[in-house]
């Protein structure tokens, strides 16, 4: 075995900040409502203290982005002395566009101008008033303190370690395991953000990216919960939350193999990264190695104001990469939701497959399954007033399983940098709910 004298300093180097981060972004606390993570906790605090503020504050944001988007179009090559902002606002023309529109339905919905489709309590009000509120909260500290779990050794730990599990079951480096804790005990949204910046940073393909983006940015737990109360069957969440386990375990073993996953480029953002290395030299074991390389690591890490600074530009990417894209998008699919037929009419095909599964009140469900795509809610919503206890269990743990769901997970996957468009998230929106379906209704008979 090799052995390296590292000082005391540089062990706590890499010990303390990930402790800190593991703490902040996976240990479970109990609240009031429930288990969450002390990040939540803390954006719980910030919305309460700014509950009266939040939908003004969010709006500023939107209109500012979309005003210095314009700027940054104008401006051009004049941007490059800052790469930043370059990035950040010299965004293509439809993302520009976007970004105007994002602002112009904040107005409205904040003012309530114009047709209620737009500003009504299903659409604007649920996304202005109430989701940008937590994205507002939950990526200001999320944004903040995210260095402490990629800066300072613990992917590179858990990267090593992981290996033999990631890279044969779901095709990914073992660094993409803490991405999937991160957003199980967390929050989906923190689990895309942190993948985003890890293939942003040149540390996974645009397949592993768009792989983990789509398939690990689970719901947290603190979610389904809400789920499986909405549908009034709180007392059995424990079997629906392993059920969900045991379909998302299903889905994630198949999913990186099909399209279109499977032919998304094996290459990184920029070609001049290489691959990570991950495989352990002679002289060293899984443990050892990782360790080394995560000291080498936090080594890098100890400038406090680089920490500070990258943290700010975290959250300046997600509050003005990221809203104004949940805010477009997310009110786009919520209206075509709440005032067309068009998802009951792609529910009909669903129909026979139902009844063939024997699930009580096929017609009504097969309404609920693909109207999740506009948001993840929207299912259990429509499943309450159904009366078998099996089929509102079926629609909340498929509605789950699902992922992808424009008013967040997909918006914030459009607006992050991981190369996925809208077709590819419909495709694996339906894929995913024909492969999590028979599972769910298998285990729901074994239940009910």
């Amino acid at each position: 075995m090799k052995k390296h004298n590292y000082k005391l300093s540089e062990h706590l180097l890499f010990i303390i900040p990930s402790l800190i981060g593991i703490f902040l972004f996976m240990t479970p606390v109990p609240t009031d409502d429930g288990m969450t993570i002390p990040i939540a906790v803390l954006a719980e605090w910030v919305q309460d203290k700014l509950a009266g503020q939040l939908s003004f504050i969010m709006m500023l944001i939107i209109v500012i982005t979309a005003i210095l988007s314009v700027w940054g179009k104008l401006m051009g090559d004049k941007l490059n002395r800052t790469p930043f902002f370059k990035q950040l606002l010299n965004v293509s023309p439809f993302w520009t566009i976007t970004r105007v529109a994002a602002a112009v339905f904040a107005v409205m919905v904040y003012y309530r101008l114009g047709p209620e489709a737009i500003h009504g309590p299903d659409t604007g009000q649920l996304l202005l008033d109430d989701l940008l509120h937590v994205l507002f909260a939950v990526f200001l500290f999320a944004g903040l303190f995210l260095p402490l779990l990629m800066n300072y050794g613990l992917l590179d730990l858990f990267g090593t370690l992981m290996k033999k599990v990631m890279r044969p079951l779901f095709r990914l480096p073992g660094r993409s395991s803490v991405d999937s804790l991160a957003s199980w005990v967390g929050d989906g949204t923190i689990g895309v953000l942190l993948t985003s910046k890890q293939y942003e940073d040149g540390y996974y393909t645009k397949r592993e990216a768009a792989i983990i983006g789509t398939t690990f940015s689970v719901v947290s737990i603190t979610f389904t919960l809400v789920v499986i109360n909405q549908v009034e069957l709180g007392y059995m969440f424990v079997p629906f939350y392993l059920t969900v386990l045991a379909a998302g375990l299903v889905a994630a073993l198949i999913m990186p193999r099909i399209p279109p996953l499977s032919s998304k480029p094996n290459t990184y953002i920029n070609e001049a990264w290489g691959d990570i290395e991950e495989d352990v030299p002679e002289g060293y074991n899984s443990l050892t190695y990782g360790y080394k390389k995560a000291i080498d690591q936090a080594k890098k890490e100890s400038d406090v104001f680089k920490f500070f600074k990258e943290g700010g530009q975290n959250i300046l990417d997600m509050w003005m990469g990221v809203a104004p894209v949940v805010m477009a998008i997310g009110l786009v699919a919520l209206i075509i939701a709440t005032y067309t037929p068009i998802f009951t009419w792609l529910g009909i095909p669903f129909i026979p497959l139902l009844e063939l599964m024997q699930v009580p009140f096929a017609e009504a469900a097969s309404e609920t399954i693909l109207v999740g795509f506009a948001d993840m809610f929207l299912p259990s919503i429509l499943a309450t007033p159904i009366e078998a206890d099996i089929t509102r269990f079926i629609i909340a743990a498929l509605s789950v399983t699902q992922l992808i769901y424009m008013s967040e997970v997909g918006g914030l996957l459009l607006g992050s940098k991981i190369p996925v468009s809208i077709k590819d998230l419909f495709i694996i929106f339906i894929l995913r709910t024909i492969i999590t379906l028979p599972v769910i209704v298998l285990i729901a008979h074994m239940l009910f």
